[in-house]
């Protein structure tokens, strides 16, 4: 009997790396999304990442640790890799005279290991609105509407910073405002809850159960899932320095764990906006260097961008 219960205690120990989280010490792939066409014809190669850390934000500058193998490193490409996956997170045009054979290489080297991904433009891999929404978890896999189809993204100007120059410690107050359409509307959890219950009861003739806490619930789709509702996020996109934003921000990427200030967290919802779309944050820099922050407009299914590059003095 001992040989099988010493046999049983070896396979319980044999847990696959991909099942392993970690908080730092892993490397950022690289990620390509897939490509669209503009209403002018034109074409952009869509890139995100996935981080393997869920603590550790990882710097790589532009050049052969983070650069492309067609018209030149720096295609506008991140150096600051916030944790998990990100999406979309920006675009490449396609280079004239590229067709369905050739393919734009971005690559990658992170904690001494090297990936890189193939952009291509073979016609599987297109990408429009309703493919981001439900790539970023706003939509079930495979499922679309007339009020999903006629969302469009917010939009989002910052106000002309009047210092783009600051010294170390010294707080810079940004604003930015944010309009958008209205759609989609945000999910009301607690009847999603209560509609998920009565419909367990149909299924099992029984009564109707108390509602299940989603944050301690299983997964109930294939993709990641993703609460509804406008939002605006600010944080570093290119600068290796330690960035604080006064309110703490929502987070940009999929951190899905209960209690987090993320829209993929179980019972998260979106902070009511002033009415007139204008929100307020005091950045303050711990190191110097040239910085690049980046605000989103997020609708929960589509999200808009704008950058602002900040130098910092000693």
């Amino acid at each position: 009997m001992l040989p099988v219960v010493v046999g049983l205690l070896l396979i319980q120990q044999r847990v696959p790396a991909q099942s392993l989280s970690y908080t730092k010490g892993q490397n950022v792939a690289p990620a390509y999304e897939g490509w669209e066409q503009t209403p002018d014809g034109t074409k952009y190669y869509l890139f995100g990442y996935m981080n393997r850390n869920w603590e550790e934000e990882i710097d790589v500058p532009v050049g052969p640790d983070n650069g492309f193998n067609v018209g030149g490193a720096d295609q506008g490409q991140p150096t600051h890799f916030l944790p998990r996956r990100n999406r979309f997170v920006f675009k490449v045009r396609v280079p004239n005279g590229f067709s369905d054979k050739d393919e734009l290489i971005w690559t990658l080297t992170t904690h001494g290991k090297t990936e890189k991904a193939y952009a291509s433009l073979r016609y599987d891999y297109v990408v429009d609105d309703v493919v981001k929404a439900s790539e970023t978890g706003a939509l079930g896999a495979g499922t679309s509407s007339p009020e999903v189809r006629s969302n469009k993204p917010p939009a989002v100007t910052v106000e002309e910073v009047k210092a783009r120059s600051v010294k170390i410690g010294e707080p810079l107050t940004l604003v930015a405002e944010v309009k958008d359409d209205g759609i989609p509307k945000p999910r009301d959890l607690s009847r999603v809850a209560a509609a998920q219950a009565r419909a367990a009861a149909q299924a099992t003739g029984g009564a109707a159960a108390p509602p299940r806490n989603p944050a301690m619930s299983p997964p109930t789709r294939i993709t990641v899932g993703k609460n509804l509702g406008l939002h605006v996020s600010w944080f570093v996109y290119r600068g290796a320095g330690k960035v604080t934003f006064d309110p703490p921000q929502v987070k940009a990427w999929e951190d899905t764990r209960a209690g987090a200030n993320s829209p993929w967290a179980p019972l998260w919802a979106a902070p009511k906006l002033p009415a007139d779309g204008r929100l307020e944050v005091r950045v303050t820099f711990d190191d110097p260097g040239t910085y690049v922050l980046r605000c989103r407009a997020d609708d929960g299914a589509l999200v808009a961008d704008e950058d602002v590059t900040i130098v910092v003095k000693p």
